[in-house]
């Protein structure tokens, strides 16, 4: 008796499925994410034989374990990328059986970086590599135009998922690299490749594999024009680790970040440059993003961030300029656009810049995005700096959270980011009150002066 065939509709944010097409999904409540997908089902009473890679056979018999009888995990039994920043941001390295999806706009350097880091696990074992975009010849140029020269890289061009976790089970690589998740099939779906049915199959095949036989996949993913993930909202669920690769291509900085991590923190962020042999990491951005500066220059200010266990320094430049428009530009780069509306607000009210009439635009220097409020403090002294035509201090940065009385409030991790300070050549640190207060006892080679409000601050650094 034949299978037979459904259509069904699938929502790609939640994995809803309906009959028929509906316009809003019932489940998240998105609307146009209901995509039409194929399914065949055998009739009850007939059986199937069972895929060798999705049988029980394959994962071994499954029983309930007391949490006394299981192994504690290897701490030590990571494995290293070859990128310090790549290690970093997956929380120490490569734990054994992960699912990790690589995610970032085409052209980025996706490929690149999963290539690079596979030359260099290579020197430590086999590396898998699978593609289905490309030829095997296309992976050899690029392995050459990188320097990477080796016998442990196993090239294959395949999207059969049963094939490649096949491949997984004889060869047992160090790593396998699977580019992209969007054009893998599992033959039992009669789906097109990159549909919300394929992606998920091709996912659980993959993730059963890796943790059946130890072998962390490196899963790259495409993006949409919105810059989300590209198929069902679920993949980032069946995974253990979701990084993105972001930076504009107009920029040599690629910068890689966590989303999701099951072993590690998602705090870390990784920095690279773009060169023509690939790329290369940053370990010291700070200096990096502060190498263009100009010193004296009205509307720029330096703050320190902190992403995840390392400060950062960065450059925030601010222009303020007569509007000619009924209601005035606001243009923010690299920065939330409503913290630093709100932070206009403030500087208006509380310190009578009068910026109603004024186009604002502030940018991040570098094509780094900031989120946390430690550079609201010098978002408004680089606006000041630029609205009255006075440079600030260059030789001072300026860390705080401005709240709505006009007030300069504290920041963690105070002490990392003045000692990064310091280390840089600056001589002054402009900080809340509290955190002046909290730092008098530590012995940090630069002056720290403490605030309370914005209008302080800004008499400090105009002065």
């Amino acid at each position: 008796m034949a299978k037979g065939v459904q259509t069904r509709f699938v929502c790609r944010e939640c994995g809803y499925e309906t009959p028929k097409w509906l316009g809003k999904c019932p489940s998240c409540g998105e609307w146009g994410t209901l995509e039409e997908t194929v399914t065949v089902s055998t009739p009850k009473g007939l059986g199937s034989k069972p895929s060798p890679i999705i049988g029980t056979s394959f994962l071994g018999a499954s029983r309930p374990m007391r949490l006394t009888e299981i192994a504690s995990p290897d701490v030590e039994g990571r494995r290293s990328t070859g990128f310090g920043e790549f290690d970093r941001v997956l929380g120490g390295g490569i734990v054994p059986g992960a699912l990790i999806l690589v995610g970032g706009d085409p052209g980025i350097g996706k490929s690149t970086l999963l290539t690079q880091a596979a030359g260099k696990i290579a020197q430590g074992g086999d590396v898998l590599y699978v593609s289905g975009e490309e030829s095997t010849t296309q992976i050899k140029i690029r392995t050459g135009r990188l320097g990477i020269v080796t016998d442990n890289i196993l090239v294959q061009n395949e999207t059969d998922v049963t094939l490649i976790a096949g491949a997984i089970a004889s060869t047992k690589p160090a790593a396998a690299i699977i580019d992209s998740i969007q054009t893998m099939s599992h033959p039992e779906i009669e789906s097109a490749s990159g549909s919300v049915s394929q992606v998920r199959a091709a996912t659980t095949v993959l993730g059963q594999a890796a943790k059946a036989y130890g072998v962390p996949i490196f899963l790259v993913g495409h993006v949409t024009k919105e810059g989300a993930l590209a198929g069902p909202r679920v993949l980032e669920h069946m995974v253990d680790t979701v990084l993105t690769f972001e930076g504009d291509r107009h920029y040599a900085y690629r910068i890689l970040r966590a989303q999701k991590n099951r072993f590690g923190s998602t705090d870390e962020m990784g920095i690279f440059e773009m060169h023509d042999r690939g790329l290369a990491e940053v370990p010291n951005p700070s200096e990096l993003l502060l190498a263009e500066r100009t010193e004296h220059a009205t509307g720029s200010a330096v703050t320190a961030v902190v992403e995840g266990s390392r400060p950062l320094l960065i450059e925030v430049q601010a222009l303020a300029t007569p509007s000619y428009l009924t209601s005035p530009r606001r243009t923010f780069s690299g920065v939330d656009s409503n913290r630093v509306n709100l932070i206009l607000a403030v500087l208006e009210k509380r310190c009578g810049l009068k910026l109603g009439t004024q186009d604002v635009f502030v940018n991040i220097a570098g094509g780094v995005r900031v989120g946390e409020p430690a550079a609201d403090l010098a978002i408004a002294v680089a606006t000041a700096s630029n609205y009255h035509e006075k440079p600030a201090d260059p030789g001072t940065i300026f860390c705080g959270e401005v709240g709505l009385g006009g007030e300069v409030r504290a920041v963690g991790h105070i002490e990392k980011r003045v000692r990064e300070a310091a280390r840089l050549g600056f001589k002054r640190a402009v900080i809340a009150g509290r955190n002046r207060t909290a730092l008098a006892r530590a012995k940090i080679a630069i002056e720290l002066v403490g605030v309370d409000t914005v209008q302080q601050a800004i008499d400090k650094a105009l002065r």
